[in-house]
């Protein structure tokens, strides 16, 4: 199970790295005016997509293989439903930036570059308390 955790861990660190990156290249591309700026942008913005996608279905699914196998411990502990959570707002983030990369690539995106700013952000939040529910584990029994 340690190759499991150690192939979760690259996962997602390989996510998060999408993570946070593709919404600081909509920071970027909300502000372009330039056609030929914006369908570069375009194009590294579903590139890094796809490329991290996958990412996002492993790191789930090593998750899954983990919890299967402690299941008899955390199952029934408040921090693990508390992470299955997080993970879950987690994964619609990562399929909203999908629809965002979309939005970008068509030209419709009516959003000021502020509110990429502060969307950026969002996946540190995620991360440290998945972190902390993960490595403290807050209201374990």
């Amino acid at each position: 199970m340690e190759w499991v955790k150690v192939f979760h861990i690259m996962m997602f660190t390989s996510w998060f790295a999408g993570l946070f990156y593709l919404p600081r290249l909509f920071v970027n591309h909300a502000m372009v005016e330039d056609e030929s700026v914006h369908k570069q942008l375009s194009i590294m913005e579903r590139k890094l997509y796809r490329f991290v996608t996958p990412m996002m279905w492993l790191t789930v699914i090593t998750g899954m293989v983990m919890a299967y196998d402690m299941w008899a411990y955390i199952g029934s502990e408040l921090w693990f439903w508390l992470k299955v959570g997080v993970v879950g707002l987690l994964v619609a983030y990562h399929f909203y930036c999908g629809h965002l990369v979309r939005v970008f690539a068509e030209g419709r995106n009516a959003r000021h570059h502020v509110f990429y700013r502060f969307f950026n952000e969002v996946p540190v939040f995620g991360l440290i308390a998945a972190v902390i529910l993960v490595i403290v584990r807050p209201f374990s029994s």
